[in-house]
């Protein structure tokens, strides 16, 4: 707008300044050419002028609007740029996300996969077991019935499961008060069932901890054939015993019976020869013959105790009067081929007062007694040659909850070798009867005190010095 004003201004000046320039140089004709011709070239110069100015401002405000084109591209660019940048490093971080994510994915799989194949090996474990395994919840609602649950009820699982145990089925032992009682005292309880004898089981209920629902297990193991086979080695193991003192036992017997056939026969010629004022004389001789008879029954008494099988439950019993009743058993029917007999043998006793009595089955410890002064009695024999005289050392004390028994004699150590297997099991099917040697494994000796009694055996020796059997039982069968 400015270009135009400008122009048309000097338009409007230039028109009188031309009219009175041209009025000075008119000729007198009135021609003025030269003028106009002047006039032309000032106006075109002046016009140019102009041109040349404007085309000077018009290119000045081109550089600048370049400038700021440029600078306005400039920074399109950057920020063209920035976001670019912004977008490139999206797309890295989306990139590994994206990788990550596929990696979690992956894991995530693989770790299913892992827990079903662990399901699917516990699951197998749990139904492979040859125990009887019943999981119940708080409520007392089955939650496990595993392959031997199916077998010895003859429920299925599918029948069992979310259903009460006691309808599920009302034949178990288990009475929900033991239940509780585990769960109270957060431990582990065992009970031992038998039925008529003829069926035994060991029965297991321990609470789970740790979980969010609570509950607990109940393992059921059906150890009848178990405990017959036991009792069958133990009775073997008497048997044997019996078989070993057999000749001892009928010399026991037969001094007795002697005597009193003798006295019988001194009677009865008393009373044929009617020496009938000979009265004192006749009442000694049946007196004597009647101790004679007492010390014939008590050795079949003790015989016959000790061949009798365990029967009934535990019951509380002094162990001292235990060792007692077989010293007494021992010193009727135990004796060695080197001729040393258990009566010829020094006792010493070492029994603390007040012992408390404990829970046990009295013949199955008669029997353990029996067969270490057996087994100490074979020992002694040897060194009895050597002319020691033989001693047997008898200590019983309280100790932590449990009474202590040692057995000791001086009589020929067990080797190193030998105390090895002293206590492993020797009955297979590759040992004849002949080849049954009951003095010189204890096997059954330890069965009865660690798994009839929870208790342990143990045995320290010295070949020159003699043998000690250390004996623990617990004061609680708990």
């Amino acid at each position: 707008m400015k270009k135009h004003l400008l122009t048309i201004s000097l338009l409007l000046v230039s028109h009188p300044l031309y009219a009175g320039i041209v009025s000075h140089f008119k000729t007198e004709d009135g021609t003025d050419w030269q003028h106009v011709a002047n006039w032309s070239s000032g106006i075109l110069i002046l016009l140019l002028s102009m041109t040349a100015i404007t085309l000077f401002f018009s290119r000045r405000e081109a550089h600048k609007s370049n400038r700021e084109l440029e600078i306005i591209r400039q920074e399109l660019e950057q920020r063209v740029q920035d976001r670019t940048a912004t977008l490139d490093e999206a797309n890295h971080l989306l990139t590994q996300t994206n990788q990550l994510l596929e990696g979690e994915i992956t894991q995530h799989r693989q770790t299913t996969t892992r827990l079903r194949s662990s399901e699917a090996y516990i699951s197998d474990i749990l139904s492979s077991m040859p125990l009887m395994l019943i999981g119940l919840n708080q409520n007392g609602q089955v939650t496990q019935w595993n392959r031997r649950a199916e077998e010895i009820t003859g429920i299925n699982s599918k029948q069992a499961l979310g259903k009460d145990l006691w309808q599920t089925y009302p034949a178990i032992t288990v009475t929900p008060n033991q239940l509780a009682q585990a769960q109270k005292e957060n431990r582990s309880i065992t009970i031992k069932h038998s039925q008529r004898g003829q069926y035994h089981f060991d029965i297991t209920i321990y609470p789970l901890q740790d979980q969010i629902e609570t509950g607990v297990v109940i393992l059921i193991d059906d150890v009848t054939q178990h405990i017959l086979s036991a009792n069958m080695l133990i009775q073997r193991d008497k048997m044997s015993s019996l078989g070993e003192l057999a000749s001892t036992m009928a010399h026991d017997i037969n001094s007795p019976l002697q005597g009193i056939l003798h006295d019988l026969e001194e009677g009865l010629g008393t009373l044929e020869t009617s020496q009938l004022d000979n009265e004192t004389t006749l009442k000694g001789l049946l007196t004597d013959a009647s101790k004679q008879g007492q010390q014939a029954l008590a050795v079949i008494n003790n015989l016959l105790d000790f061949s009798r099988s365990r029967g009934g439950e535990q019951r509380l019993a002094d162990v001292t009067e235990i060792i007692e009743h077989t010293l007494t058993l021992a010193n009727d029917v135990l004796s060695v081929p080197s001729g040393l007999r258990f009566r010829d043998i020094t006792i010493e006793r070492d029994y603390e007062k007040n012992l408390p009595k404990i829970p046990c089955f009295v013949s199955e410890l008669q029997q353990v007694f029996l067969s270490l002064f057996r087994h100490a009695c074979h020992a002694l024999g040897q060194r009895q040659e050597n002319g020691q005289h033989p001693i047997i050392k008898i200590q019983v004390i309280e100790c932590y909850e449990a009474l202590w028994i040692k057995v000791q004699h001086n009589g020929v150590g067990i080797s190193y070798e030998e105390q090895q297997f002293i206590f492993e099991p020797f009955f297979t099917n590759r040992v004849s009867d002949e080849d049954y040697d009951a003095g010189k494994r204890l096997s059954f000796s330890h069965f009865i005190i660690t798994e009839q009694h929870r208790g342990e055996l143990a045995v320290t020796s010295d070949l020159n010095v003699g043998t000690t059997f250390h004996i623990q039982l617990p004061l609680s069968q708990a």
